[in-house]
């Protein structure tokens, strides 16, 4: 019986366009799993290029390598996941992501009104100081400055 090739570390760094010490990291965090020869290096199996792809997809949609984790343990007998697993996988985070996705595009709308007025003391900033709520810890940027510490006299 032939055993099915593996790759070196270095190899799957190269084809899959991960850092070594990437892939370590992805190894201690039980992303990946590796055989060592009697040399005691790392052979992965050429299904860990697959699963360096799901692992770089979720991370590009911003899912946290925890949740990553948990879904790729999900898996039985933690196999190579298929193209039905990530769909699985997707539709889980998707909502997540929707949220994620909202928030971001009103950080963005805010911060164009916040970045347009120029204001140094956010009177008027809805994002950080809504209601002007910082005048009434004094003058100046007081966001900016330690507390109990005065501005500058002008």
């Amino acid at each position: 019986m032939s055993e099915t090739p593996s790759l070196t570390i270095a190899e799957l760094a190269a084809r899959s366009g991960v850092a070594t010490t990437a892939l370590r990291f992805y190894e201690s965090q039980g992303l990946l799993t590796a055989a060592r020869t009697g040399g005691n290096q790392r052979r992965y199996p050429r299904s860990a290029l697959r699963r360096v792809a799901v692992i770089r997809a979720a991370r590009a949609m911003g899912v946290p390598l925890a949740d990553v984790a948990t879904a790729l343990a999900a898996l039985p007998s933690g196999r190579t996941p298929t193209a039905a697993d990530w769909a699985r996988m997707s539709r889980r985070w998707r909502k997540t992501l929707d949220t994620r996705i909202a928030v971001l595009t009103q950080l963005r709308d805010d911060l164009d009104g916040c970045i347009g007025c120029g204001c140094l003391s956010l009177q008027r900033c809805r994002l950080f100081n809504p209601d002007d709520r910082a005048a009434d810890l004094g003058d100046g940027p007081r966001y900016l400055l330690p507390d109990g510490e005065q501005p500058p006299n002008r």
